[in-house]
């Protein structure tokens, strides 16, 4: 079984019942596997909500793990951002928090955004 990390676009669409996503999450989960996300996520998610999808919003992100970020996770990702403004690459903070997140739980990331996630050894889903 897998577990796939949900980026903030794919929640969006899911919720918007935009793209297949609905369908595609709903297929993922009645074949046994697990959907998360990440605390970044989250706050991304409701730092552009509006007070009508408040509550479908709530009830779809209970409904999924949520992995936290700790002092070692944000070390890690730090890390990771300078490693990539080395090589002239600018990622924002957010995105480097959840690709460090996938990485470190060895979970398949699941984003429209694959430019934001150069990483070589991180687990992208292949979206349509």
């Amino acid at each position: 079984m897998a577990v796939y990390l949900l980026d903030t676009s794919v929640i969006i669409d899911a919720l918007n019942r935009k793209r297949k996503r609905w369908e595609l999450l709903g297929s993922l989960v009645e074949a046994g596997e697990t959907l998360a996300c990440s605390a970044i996520t989250v706050a991304e998610i409701y730092a552009g909500i509006r007070q009508h999808e408040t509550e479908r919003t709530h009830t779809f992100l209970e409904n999924l793990d949520c992995y936290g970020v700790d002092a070692d996770l944000a070390r890690y990702a730090g890390w990771l951002k300078n490693d990539w403004a080395k090589q002239g690459r600018t990622l924002s903070i957010s995105d480097v928090l959840i690709a460090a997140t996938a990485l470190v739980h060895k979970v398949v990331l699941m984003t429209d955004n694959r430019k934001d996630f150069p990483m070589q050894n991180l687990a992208l889903y292949p979206l349509p």
